[in-house]
């Protein structure tokens, strides 16, 4: 009888108003990311843009990688009027969703030929707005509901971001298709009312505040200079002198593996649309294989890497996930020197989203398992920044190479960017053979 009410208590979780909205949460923080990032690679280069320049603009997506430097303002500082009205949470959300707005707006009425330099701007506006939104949203996730929620709660947000991805990647592309990429930017910012009226419907989290204000200005201004300073110190050094405590020398190690494991993915990810462009496909060509087929193979190479985890520990996976994504980019070497098939496009693009699946669900692990319980989000943070700023720092060049070399040699170096991955995954299973007692998790 127990485990019918545990089971049924289990189900009816998704019923809580906080749960299903983060579901709505999660669309809106994941429809800007492909707008600034693959899309935009995809409408530039359809535009006749040239690569070296798609390429330069892929560096929009560091901001996200940045965010954590200006997370505390975001969770400190109220805003005039909207923290009044709607509440903390609330007041920053709104303004960063009326920020994703107003850039797609920008992006999608300047013109690609003449105005480059205006659509660059909006979208580095677009990817900090954005940013700013996903802090929000973790914060209100965390303060709403009691910590037995919380699996629900990522669970439906996880729901939500893919369903935006599927329609700023394969929706934007049909819509561009059959109307034009003005269109599709336009309707993408319609798109992210439904993350304004969220907003408006949530109720905002409780909090705990803090006692009477200081007894003179004095001593009121040098609390606040002592609190940044002790927060700063314990917000972003302990984290990283518990980290090397615990691992010791190995960490070095670690940290190379974080900022490098990415790399080819991402390398390779710029320059992915465009390629498909100058092959001769069609927009809904591309849309119907990579976006809505690749989607679902991503998913079931997810589930897979997670069955890997459980069955092997992370380490084999974590070495099986970056042989596969180098290897992967062989294929699209080999597709860029073959007679264009819808097949073979089919065939690179299933492994291509299966392998990628893989790597990206057990390197979540991988990091999940080196946070400290005493510092989980912060070092998760500052892991998920190493992880991405390198890589997005390099795939700035990608166009580069395109032009300067052609796509098949561009594929060959996207996957020999993936070696040094192979390389310190292998170092780091050497390591922990033989110190058995370090701190971090198989």
């Amino acid at each position: 009888m127990s485990d019918s009410k545990s089971w049924k208590s289990a189900f009816f979780v998704y019923m809580q108003p906080q749960v299903r909205s983060m579901i709505f949460l999660g669309f809106s923080a994941g429809l800007p990311f492909l707008l600034v990032f693959s899309t935009l690679s995809a409408w530039l280069r359809d535009e006749g843009v040239e690569r070296s320049v798609i390429g330069f603009f892929s560096w929009v997506g560091i901001t996200y990688s940045i965010k954590v430097f200006w997370a505390p303002v975001v969770d400190k500082l109220p805003l005039p009027f909207l923290t009044k009205f709607l509440g903390k949470r609330r007041g920053w959300m709104l303004l960063a969703q009326l920020g994703v707005i107003v850039g797609l707006v920008g992006m999608g009425s300047s013109d690609s030929h003449s105005q480059l330099q205006q659509i660059a701007l909006f979208a580095v506006w677009v990817a900090f707005c954005s940013a700013t939104q996903d802090v929000v949203i973790d914060a209100y996730r965390i303060e709403s509901v009691v910590p037995e929620f919380q699996g629900a709660m990522a669970a439906t947000y996880v729901l939500g971001y893919r369903i935006a991805l599927l329609m700023s990647g394969a929706g934007a592309f049909y819509i561009a298709d059959y109307a034009s990429w003005k269109i599709a930017y336009f309707i993408m910012a319609a798109a992210m009312s439904v993350g304004l009226i969220t907003t408006f419907c949530l109720r905002e989290p409780e909090y705990k505040h803090c006692g009477e204000r200081g007894e003179n200005i004095s001593t009121e201004r040098q609390g606040i200079w002592l609190r940044l300073f002790l927060g700063f110190i314990d917000a972003v050094l302990n984290p990283f002198v518990e980290f090397f405590a615990r691992n010791g020398r190995v960490g070095l190690l670690i940290l190379m593996l974080i900022a490098v494991y990415k790399m080819s993915d991402i390398t390779m990810g710029v320059m992915a649309n465009p390629f498909y462009l100058d092959l001769g496909f069609s927009k809904k060509d591309i849309a119907d294989i990579s976006k809505v087929f690749g989607f679902f193979m991503t998913i079931a190479g997810a589930a897979v890497g997670g069955a890997l985890v459980v069955r092997y520990g992370i380490m084999r996976p974590l070495l099986l996930g970056a042989i596969m994504v180098a290897a992967t980019n062989l294929l699209f070497a080999v597709l860029a020197i073959s007679k264009p098939s819808l097949l073979l496009l089919s065939g690179v693009i299933s492994a291509d989203n299966l392998s990628g699946g893989i790597a990206t669900s057990v390197f979540i692990a991988y990091l999940s398992s080196l946070t400290s319980s005493a510092y989980t989000a912060t070092q998760y943070a500052l892991f998920s920044s190493l992880m991405t700023l390198p890589a997005q720092l390099l795939g700035g060049f990608s166009g580069v190479v395109v032009d300067s070399y052609g796509y098949t040699v561009f594929f060959i170096y996207a996957s020999a960017v993936g070696l040094p991955s192979i390389v310190l995954v292998l170092l780091l299973m050497r390591y922990q053979e033989r110190f058995k007692d370090y701190g971090y998790k198989q």
